[in-house]
């Protein structure tokens, strides 16, 4: 799409602070994090939300959930935990409306979250 913001940082037109890339996977450090690792993995498919999966993308999610663990493992919070979160939708917190993860960890998560 050509308005947005996680489609430009896909096709290199944004720069990020890149942590991982494939052909179908990005993973960058979050501009405003929330914790002490804050990194965001999206598919370089655009996505809109969990609502706009298909049965074709069930790959591209299991990708991301792979580089999940991997960088939880490089950011050294695999041991003492992490959270992966996807919001969807404006009232649970979604901003871009392209599919996208925040990998959480290197402090004690609250629960119930928000």
């Amino acid at each position: 799409m050509a308005d947005c913001l996680f489609c430009g940082i896909a096709d290199g037109k944004i720069k990020v602070n890149l942590v991982y890339q494939d052909d179908a996977v990005l993973a960058f450090k979050d501009i405003s994090p929330k914790a002490p690792v804050h990194i965001l993995i999206i598919p370089r498919k655009h996505i809109a939300s969990v609502l706009d999966l298909d049965s074709s993308d069930g790959a591209v999610i299991g990708q991301i959930f792979q580089v999940a663990g991997r960088l939880a493992r490089e950011q050294g919070v695999a041991d003492s935990g992490f959270r992966v979160v996807a919001n969807s939708g404006a009232d649970a917190g979604q901003s871009v409306f392209h599919l996208h993860y925040h990998l959480l960890g290197g402090r004690q998560m609250a629960w119930p979250p928000g």
